[in-house]
Protein backbone atom coordinates (compact mmCIF):
# COMPACT_ATOMS: atom_id res chain seq x y z
CA UNK A 1 0.00 0.00 0.00
CA UNK A 2 1.50 3.37 -1.16
CA UNK A 3 1.80 6.21 1.57
CA UNK A 4 -1.25 8.56 -0.30
CA UNK A 5 -3.53 5.64 -0.24
CA UNK A 6 -2.77 4.60 3.57
CA UNK A 7 -2.77 8.53 4.35
CA UNK A 8 -6.98 8.87 3.07
CA UNK A 9 -7.48 5.88 6.31
CA UNK A 10 -7.03 8.57 8.92
CA UNK A 11 -9.37 11.15 10.12
CA UNK A 12 -6.47 13.31 11.98
CA UNK A 13 -7.69 17.69 11.66
CA UNK A 14 -4.43 19.67 10.58
CA UNK A 15 -1.95 20.38 12.64
CA UNK A 16 -1.61 17.22 14.52
CA UNK A 17 2.66 17.25 15.14
CA UNK A 18 2.02 15.54 18.42
CA UNK A 19 2.42 11.64 17.78
CA UNK A 20 5.39 11.50 20.12
CA UNK A 21 3.16 12.37 22.74
CA UNK A 22 -0.09 10.12 21.21
CA UNK A 23 -0.61 8.41 17.84
CA UNK A 24 -3.95 8.67 16.15
CA UNK A 25 -5.87 5.64 15.38
CA UNK A 26 -6.75 4.56 11.30
CA UNK A 27 -10.17 4.65 11.22
CA UNK A 28 -10.60 0.53 11.09
CA UNK A 29 -9.24 0.55 14.44
CA UNK A 30 -11.35 3.09 15.65
CA UNK A 31 -14.33 0.98 14.22
CA UNK A 32 -13.18 -2.61 15.59
CA UNK A 33 -12.87 -0.63 18.91
CA UNK A 34 -16.35 1.26 18.96
CA UNK A 35 -17.92 -2.08 17.93
CA UNK A 36 -16.25 -3.52 20.18
CA UNK A 37 -17.47 -1.15 22.63
CA UNK A 38 -20.93 -1.68 21.77
CA UNK A 39 -20.96 -4.53 22.49
CA UNK A 40 -19.56 -4.58 25.75
CA UNK A 41 -22.57 -1.93 26.44
CA UNK A 42 -25.03 -4.24 25.59
CA UNK A 43 -23.57 -7.48 26.84
CA UNK A 44 -23.64 -9.21 23.28
CA UNK A 45 -20.59 -10.64 23.20
CA UNK A 46 -17.90 -13.54 25.30
CA UNK A 47 -15.04 -11.89 25.68
CA UNK A 48 -12.98 -14.15 23.97
CA UNK A 49 -13.40 -12.57 20.50
CA UNK A 50 -11.56 -9.46 22.22
CA UNK A 51 -8.95 -11.76 23.38
CA UNK A 52 -7.58 -12.89 19.89
CA UNK A 53 -6.93 -9.54 19.21
CA UNK A 54 -3.91 -10.02 21.91
CA UNK A 55 -2.52 -12.70 19.81
CA UNK A 56 -3.36 -10.54 16.46
CA UNK A 57 -1.31 -7.95 18.29
CA UNK A 58 1.38 -10.12 19.52
CA UNK A 59 1.77 -11.78 16.30
CA UNK A 60 2.35 -8.83 14.64
CA UNK A 61 4.23 -6.74 16.96
CA UNK A 62 6.61 -9.55 16.24
CA UNK A 63 6.70 -9.33 12.52
CA UNK A 64 7.34 -5.50 12.99
CA UNK A 65 10.68 -5.78 15.17
CA UNK A 66 11.54 -9.19 12.90
CA UNK A 67 11.55 -11.26 16.17
CA UNK A 68 9.31 -15.06 16.91
CA UNK A 69 5.93 -14.70 18.06
CA UNK A 70 6.87 -16.82 20.82
CA UNK A 71 10.05 -14.45 22.06
CA UNK A 72 7.19 -11.71 22.56
CA UNK A 73 5.07 -10.74 25.96
CA UNK A 74 2.07 -8.06 26.07
CA UNK A 75 2.22 -5.52 29.04
CA UNK A 76 0.96 -2.54 29.61
CA UNK A 77 3.25 -0.29 30.20
CA UNK A 78 6.84 0.15 29.61
CA UNK A 79 8.13 0.14 33.13
CA UNK A 80 6.37 -2.69 34.42
CA UNK A 81 7.96 -4.65 31.56
CA UNK A 82 11.50 -3.19 32.48
CA UNK A 83 11.15 -4.00 36.10
CA UNK A 84 10.65 -7.35 35.44
CA UNK A 85 13.68 -7.61 33.39
CA UNK A 86 15.53 -6.09 35.74
CA UNK A 87 15.15 -9.19 37.64
CA UNK A 88 17.82 -10.40 35.57
CA UNK A 89 20.24 -8.66 37.44
CA UNK A 90 22.05 -9.76 40.31
CA UNK A 91 21.97 -7.24 43.35
CA UNK A 92 24.14 -4.06 42.92
CA UNK A 93 24.91 -4.41 39.19
CA UNK A 94 25.90 -1.88 37.24
CA UNK A 95 23.37 -0.14 34.42
CA UNK A 96 24.72 2.44 31.71
CA UNK A 97 21.92 5.04 30.98
CA UNK A 98 22.20 8.10 28.82
CA UNK A 99 21.96 11.20 30.74
CA UNK A 100 18.58 12.56 29.36
CA UNK A 101 16.27 9.31 29.60
CA UNK A 102 12.47 9.04 29.79
CA UNK A 103 12.26 7.59 33.48
CA UNK A 104 10.13 4.59 32.61
CA UNK A 105 13.55 3.15 31.12
CA UNK A 106 15.67 4.93 34.05
CA UNK A 107 13.40 4.55 37.52
CA UNK A 108 13.17 0.90 37.17
CA UNK A 109 16.88 0.33 37.01
CA UNK A 110 17.40 2.97 39.75
CA UNK A 111 15.26 0.71 41.93
CA UNK A 112 17.00 -2.43 41.28
CA UNK A 113 20.75 -1.50 40.29
CA UNK A 114 23.26 1.15 40.44
CA UNK A 115 22.98 3.69 37.24
CA UNK A 116 25.68 5.29 35.85
CA UNK A 117 24.23 8.00 33.52
CA UNK A 118 26.46 9.16 30.20
CA UNK A 119 25.92 11.34 27.27
CA UNK A 120 23.77 9.94 24.92
CA UNK A 121 26.32 9.97 22.27
CA UNK A 122 28.82 7.80 24.27
CA UNK A 123 27.07 4.89 25.36
CA UNK A 124 29.23 2.24 24.00
CA UNK A 125 32.26 3.86 25.05
CA UNK A 126 31.28 3.92 28.26
CA UNK A 127 30.46 -0.02 28.27
CA UNK A 128 33.25 -2.07 30.21
CA UNK A 129 34.07 -4.80 32.03
CA UNK A 130 31.49 -3.88 35.31
CA UNK A 131 28.76 -3.14 33.32
CA UNK A 132 25.90 -5.57 33.87
CA UNK A 133 23.35 -3.92 30.94
CA UNK A 134 22.77 -1.11 28.97
CA UNK A 135 19.53 0.47 29.04
CA UNK A 136 18.75 2.97 26.26
CA UNK A 137 15.89 4.49 24.42
CA UNK A 138 16.35 3.80 20.52
CA UNK A 139 14.73 6.92 19.82
CA UNK A 140 15.31 9.59 21.89
CA UNK A 141 11.61 10.88 23.56
CA UNK A 142 12.93 14.83 23.72
CA UNK A 143 15.40 15.31 20.92
CA UNK A 144 14.71 12.54 18.49
CA UNK A 145 18.08 11.55 18.65
CA UNK A 146 18.39 8.00 17.29
CA UNK A 147 20.99 5.61 19.26
CA UNK A 148 23.78 3.85 17.10
CA UNK A 149 22.29 0.23 18.08
CA UNK A 150 24.97 -1.42 15.94
CA UNK A 151 27.87 0.21 17.82
CA UNK A 152 26.19 -0.29 21.33
CA UNK A 153 24.85 -4.25 20.69
CA UNK A 154 29.00 -4.51 19.73
CA UNK A 155 29.87 -3.03 22.81
CA UNK A 156 27.98 -4.43 24.77
CA UNK A 157 28.78 -8.07 23.92
CA UNK A 158 32.12 -7.58 23.76
CA UNK A 159 31.38 -7.09 27.84
CA UNK A 160 28.88 -9.43 27.91
CA UNK A 161 26.87 -7.10 29.14
CA UNK A 162 22.70 -7.57 28.32
CA UNK A 163 21.48 -4.85 25.69
CA UNK A 164 17.48 -3.13 27.10
CA UNK A 165 16.07 -0.97 24.32
CA UNK A 166 13.14 0.99 24.43
CA UNK A 167 11.72 1.40 21.26
CA UNK A 168 8.48 3.28 22.14
CA UNK A 169 9.53 6.16 20.34
CA UNK A 170 11.40 4.10 17.08
CA UNK A 171 8.53 0.81 16.36
CA UNK A 172 6.31 2.03 13.62
CA UNK A 173 8.24 4.66 11.53
CA UNK A 174 11.59 3.75 12.43
CA UNK A 175 12.79 -0.08 10.70
CA UNK A 176 13.27 -1.76 14.28
CA UNK A 177 15.20 -5.46 14.60
CA UNK A 178 16.15 -7.46 17.71
CA UNK A 179 19.03 -8.72 16.35
CA UNK A 180 21.98 -8.73 19.37
CA UNK A 181 18.83 -7.22 21.66
CA UNK A 182 18.34 -8.84 24.86
CA UNK A 183 15.04 -6.52 25.80
CA UNK A 184 13.25 -4.42 23.75
CA UNK A 185 10.05 -2.87 24.97
CA UNK A 186 7.53 -0.14 23.32
CA UNK A 187 4.45 1.15 24.56
CA UNK A 188 2.11 1.35 21.62
CA UNK A 189 0.10 4.47 21.85
CA UNK A 190 2.25 6.46 20.17
CA UNK A 191 4.11 5.43 16.90
CA UNK A 192 2.25 2.43 16.75
CA UNK A 193 -0.99 4.61 16.82
CA UNK A 194 -3.06 1.82 19.78
CA UNK A 195 -5.16 3.21 22.60
CA UNK A 196 -3.11 3.53 25.88
CA UNK A 197 -3.09 0.02 28.05
CA UNK A 198 -1.30 -1.92 25.38
CA UNK A 199 2.55 -2.36 25.29
CA UNK A 200 4.86 -5.11 24.11
CA UNK A 201 7.96 -6.38 24.97
CA UNK A 202 10.58 -8.68 23.16
CA UNK A 203 12.81 -11.14 25.55
CA UNK A 204 15.37 -12.90 24.34
CA UNK A 205 15.91 -16.78 25.21
CA UNK A 206 19.22 -16.32 26.91
CA UNK A 207 17.37 -13.01 28.74
CA UNK A 208 14.26 -15.35 29.97
CA UNK A 209 16.57 -17.90 31.92
CA UNK A 210 17.77 -15.07 33.80
CA UNK A 211 14.45 -13.13 34.71
CA UNK A 212 11.50 -14.07 37.29
CA UNK A 213 7.59 -13.59 36.06
CA UNK A 214 7.06 -10.75 39.56
CA UNK A 215 3.68 -10.32 37.96
CA UNK A 216 3.04 -14.13 37.49
CA UNK A 217 -1.16 -15.12 36.29
CA UNK A 218 -3.60 -17.16 34.99
CA UNK A 219 -3.29 -15.20 31.39
CA UNK A 220 0.60 -16.21 31.81
CA UNK A 221 -0.53 -19.88 32.06
CA UNK A 222 1.26 -22.54 29.85
CA UNK A 223 -2.98 -23.55 29.40
CA UNK A 224 -4.79 -20.14 30.03
CA UNK A 225 -8.20 -21.70 30.32
CA UNK A 226 -6.58 -24.40 32.90
CA UNK A 227 -4.66 -21.87 35.23
CA UNK A 228 -7.81 -20.26 36.86
CA UNK A 229 -7.73 -21.65 39.99
CA UNK A 230 -4.84 -23.41 42.45
CA UNK A 231 -1.63 -24.50 42.54
CA UNK A 232 0.67 -25.91 41.10
CA UNK A 233 2.65 -22.65 39.40
CA UNK A 234 1.93 -23.99 35.72
CA UNK A 235 3.70 -20.74 33.49
CA UNK A 236 4.05 -20.58 29.60
CA UNK A 237 7.63 -21.84 28.44
CA UNK A 238 8.00 -18.96 26.52
CA UNK A 239 7.96 -15.26 26.42
CA UNK A 240 3.97 -15.47 27.67
CA UNK A 241 5.26 -16.23 31.05
CA UNK A 242 5.78 -12.81 31.19
CA UNK A 243 2.39 -11.60 29.99
CA UNK A 244 0.09 -9.06 32.02
CA UNK A 245 -3.47 -10.27 31.80
CA UNK A 246 -4.38 -7.79 28.85
CA UNK A 247 -6.31 -5.05 28.77
CA UNK A 248 -8.82 -6.10 26.05
CA UNK A 249 -9.98 -2.98 24.69
CA UNK A 250 -6.51 -1.47 23.90
CA UNK A 251 -5.07 -4.57 22.12
CA UNK A 252 -8.72 -4.32 20.14
CA UNK A 253 -7.88 -0.93 19.05
CA UNK A 254 -3.98 -2.38 18.67
CA UNK A 255 -4.38 -5.54 16.38
CA UNK A 256 -5.84 -3.36 13.10
CA UNK A 257 -3.34 -0.48 13.75
CA UNK A 258 -0.33 -2.85 13.44
CA UNK A 259 -1.50 -4.92 11.14
CA UNK A 260 -2.19 -1.63 8.72
CA UNK A 261 1.79 -1.13 9.58
CA UNK A 262 2.66 -4.20 8.11
CA UNK A 263 0.58 -3.89 4.98
CA UNK A 264 2.07 0.08 4.19
CA UNK A 265 5.81 -1.24 5.52
CA UNK A 266 7.82 0.28 7.64
CA UNK A 267 10.88 1.45 5.38
CA UNK A 268 7.94 3.57 3.23
CA UNK A 269 6.52 4.95 6.32
CA UNK A 270 10.47 6.30 7.67
CA UNK A 271 10.95 7.98 4.16
CA UNK A 272 7.31 9.75 4.63
CA UNK A 273 8.20 10.72 7.68
CA UNK A 274 11.64 11.88 7.74
CA UNK A 275 11.15 13.59 4.37
CA UNK A 276 8.46 15.62 6.21
CA UNK A 277 10.58 16.41 9.40
CA UNK A 278 13.59 17.44 7.12
CA UNK A 279 11.05 20.01 5.12
CA UNK A 280 10.27 21.98 8.78
CA UNK A 281 13.54 21.80 9.52
CA UNK A 282 14.83 23.71 6.41
CA UNK A 283 12.25 25.70 6.97
CA UNK A 284 13.29 27.08 10.43
CA UNK A 285 17.57 26.94 8.54
CA UNK A 286 18.40 23.64 10.26
CA UNK A 287 20.59 20.79 8.53
CA UNK A 288 18.61 17.47 7.86
CA UNK A 289 18.50 14.77 9.74
CA UNK A 290 16.81 11.30 10.03
CA UNK A 291 14.79 11.57 12.69
CA UNK A 292 11.33 11.60 12.87
CA UNK A 293 11.36 13.92 15.65
CA UNK A 294 12.19 17.38 15.32
CA UNK A 295 13.34 19.86 18.69
CA UNK A 296 13.92 23.49 18.47
CA UNK A 297 13.98 26.60 20.34
CA UNK A 298 10.54 28.42 19.37
CA UNK A 299 7.54 30.09 20.92
CA UNK A 300 5.17 27.59 21.20
CA UNK A 301 2.47 29.49 21.69
CA UNK A 302 2.49 30.54 18.10
CA UNK A 303 2.06 27.05 16.98
CA UNK A 304 -0.86 27.05 19.36
CA UNK A 305 -2.75 30.37 18.01
CA UNK A 306 -2.30 28.85 14.71
CA UNK A 307 -4.20 25.59 15.43
CA UNK A 308 -0.60 23.59 15.60
CA UNK A 309 -0.67 20.89 17.79
CA UNK A 310 2.71 19.90 19.41
CA UNK A 311 4.82 19.39 22.99
CA UNK A 312 7.58 20.83 24.80
CA UNK A 313 9.99 18.71 25.69
CA UNK A 314 12.64 19.95 27.94
CA UNK A 315 12.26 23.51 27.49
CA UNK A 316 12.04 23.08 23.45
CA UNK A 317 9.51 22.51 20.95
CA UNK A 318 8.93 19.40 19.59
CA UNK A 319 7.17 18.19 16.73
CA UNK A 320 6.53 15.05 14.83
CA UNK A 321 5.56 13.50 12.12
CA UNK A 322 3.69 10.28 11.15
CA UNK A 323 1.84 8.98 8.45
CA UNK A 324 -1.09 11.20 8.35
CA UNK A 325 1.04 14.20 8.70
CA UNK A 326 1.40 16.39 5.19
CA UNK A 327 3.27 18.78 3.99
CA UNK A 328 0.27 21.23 4.55
CA UNK A 329 0.52 20.64 8.30
CA UNK A 330 4.26 21.47 8.04
CA UNK A 331 3.70 25.01 6.80
CA UNK A 332 0.97 25.65 8.56
CA UNK A 333 3.97 25.66 11.22
CA UNK A 334 6.39 26.96 9.21
CA UNK A 335 3.88 30.14 8.57
CA UNK A 336 3.32 30.19 12.66
CA UNK A 337 6.77 30.10 13.56
CA UNK A 338 8.76 32.18 10.54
Amino acid sequence: MDIATAAKLWDASPGWLNTASYGLPPRRAFDELQAVLTEWRHGSSDWKPWDASVGRSRAAFARLVGAPTADVSVSSTVSQIMSTVATALPAGAEVVVPEIEFTSNLFPWAVAANVRTVPADRIADAIGDGTAAVAFSLVQSATGYVAPLRDIVAAARAHDALVIVDASQACGWLPVGVEGVDALACAAYKWLMAPRGAAFGYLSPRLRERMRPLAANWYAGADEGGSYYGPPLRLADDARAFDLSPAWFSYVGAAPALELLGEIGVERIHEHNVALANRFRTGLGLQPSDTAIVSVDAPGERLEAAGVRAAVRAGRVRASFHLYTTSDDVDRALDALT
